[in-house]
């Protein structure tokens, strides 16, 4: 593999059961099973593993009333990932299911936007309808991160490697960034909750967690522009991605996908 291009997992660790009608603002007439499913991803090549946010644990499972399928850090173990062995932890916002899992990675990088730790610690937080996406105790222990010297800060667009780079996108949080990867299929973009399902993006709705709904919708035009065409562009919690493509091996079916292959 050319050493500017990586494999890309997503790993399935939860999943919730809902319907149509909690994703999207203003409801969907339908009303219709549409499920919530929970990933991390794994971006390597031989020169690097990077994993793109922790997810959440058994208690934050249990507090909020999801499934937590297989904790992440077996995921990771079924890939052949120490979580205490990885240097650099792409955060794309600190939702609890996003960044509930920081103590899994004792020795790693933080990296993060400006914005969105401003937004986690700051007036904000004060409102129950945007803070109750976050966990005190995972905020926390990123702000021990930080004074520990464990979390790099970006502003907007950075190069966190050859053929990795992060862009702020905002609208789901303040401080939400998305992660581009050059694949060899091409430029694949990690929407993380940019985009919770194909649905929202191929639809411009929007689902109904957001801080700035005009950022978000603007949002998918951006991941539309940084992938290599809508088909590069990967939800952040769609059970679909676990259908569309392949299973990074055969006894990972239903767990773990490929994403820098083609669809199926």
């Amino acid at each position: 593999m050319n050493e500017d291009h990586y494999e890309v997992l997503a790993v399935k660790y939860g999943h919730h059961a809902r319907r149509s009608g909690e994703n999207f603002v203003g409801g969907d007439a339908h009303d219709v099973p549409m499920p919530l499913d929970y990933f991390v991803w794994v971006v390597r090549n031989a020169a690097r593993t990077i994993i793109v946010d922790t997810g959440f644990n058994a208690g934050a499972a249990a507090a909020r009333g999801r499934t937590l399928v297989h904790p992440v850090a077996d995921g990771l173990a079924a890939l052949g990932i120490a979580p205490d062995t990885v240097e650099d932890v792409v955060i794309t916002h600190m939702h609890y299911d996003h960044a509930g899992n920081l103590p899994l990675f004792a020795h790693a990088r933080f990296h993060l936007q400006d914005q969105e730790m401003a937004f986690a610690t700051g007036r904000c937080m004060c409102h129950a309808l945007l803070n109750h996406g976050y966990s005190a105790d995972d905020v926390t222990q990123m702000v021990r991160r930080v004074f520990e010297g464990q979390v790099q800060f970006h502003d907007g667009t950075a190069r966190l490697a050859p053929g990795i780079e992060l862009h702020h996108i905002g609208g789901h949080t303040r401080g939400l960034q998305v992660v581009r990867v050059m694949t060899r299929r091409g430029w694949v973009v990690l929407a993380s909750d940019a985009s919770h399902f194909y649905a929202h993006m191929d639809g411009d709705r929007a689902f109904p967690v957001l801080y700035n709904l005009g950022d978000m919708l603007a949002g998918y035009a951006t991941l539309r522009a940084l992938a290599e065409s809508p088909q590069h562009v990967i939800p952040g919690h769609d059970p679909l991605v676990l259908a569309r493509y392949p299973a990074a091996h055969e006894d990972l079916a239903g767990w773990v996908a490929r994403l820098d292959v083609d669809p199926r």
